[in-house]
């Protein structure tokens, strides 16, 4: 009896410490412990599994197109260290002003936490947005991946500054004073008046309701993609392919 029970406990512990060779849907992992084993093959995950589990908490789901470029280059600069939290802002320049097209997720959960309305530039176009520039003056809004920075108060009162990652793309975002702030011309009662939503300076304004709550959740190195299918930007872009 006694070494069968001694028999089977050095099985056990002969089985847990033996190579272990998993395949996941992007690489091979061989490790010789257990629980690293396990933690590895955890962490891999695709944009298109990420985009099925998503809770849309009463609201809209993005497109996949753009959450699929989006999830690349978050999960990308996280790897960088250039973002730090698990918030993604999503916002899909390709859809109309009057539609709620700005979207942020909290990845650790795989939650909508907000879908609403967002400003564009008054020079990137009227109801779509079809133009973007990265130059000082352009009144242009800037494509791309960005950082959130820290917060300020401005004439738009608290507003979030922001640093493009893409050189060429908007990179000359924090010197053109491109930041997140509220706009009472992003609102339903604009639409309604204008047939349109109002336009910025090149900044993604928000609705002043609920622009500070916004704030005070991404500020301080969230990811914030601005998406739009324009060849030019995915043909430039070293975050997307």
């Amino acid at each position: 009896m006694i070494y069968n029970f001694f028999t089977s406990i050095l099985f056990l512990l002969s089985a847990v410490n033996s190579p272990v060779t998993i395949t996941t849907n992007t690489k091979t992992v061989s490790e010789t412990k257990a629980a690293p084993l396990i933690a590895e093959a955890t962490t891999v995950a695709t944009a298109s599994g990420v985009y099925n589990q998503l809770d849309a908490n009463s609201l809209s789901l993005p497109d996949y197109e753009s959450f699929e470029r989006a999830f690349e280059g978050y999960i990308l600069l996280k790897e960088q260290g250039k973002i730090k939290k698990d918030l993604l802002t999503l916002v899909d320049f390709s859809k109309s002003s009057n539609t709620k097209r700005l979207w942020i997720i909290d990845m650790s959960t795989k939650t909508v936490l907000y879908n609403t309305l967002v400003a564009h530039g008054r020079n990137s176009g009227n109801e779509f947005a079809t133009a973007f520039s990265n130059a000082a003056n352009s009144n242009k809004s800037s494509l791309g991946f960005y950082a959130t920075g820290e917060v300020y108060i401005g004439k738009h009162g608290t507003s979030l500054r922001l640093d493009g990652l893409e050189k060429g793309i908007n990179s000359n975002a924090r010197s053109r004073a491109v930041v997140i702030h509220g706009a009472d011309y992003v609102s339903e009662g604009f639409i309604k008046q204008h047939k349109r939503l109002g336009r910025s300076l090149g900044c993604p304004a928000l609705p002043n309701r609920i622009s500070k709550e916004v704030i005070d959740l991404i500020k301080g190195k969230s990811c914030l993609f601005i998406y739009h299918p324009s060849k030019n930007y995915v043909s430039t872009s070293k975050l997307v392919s």
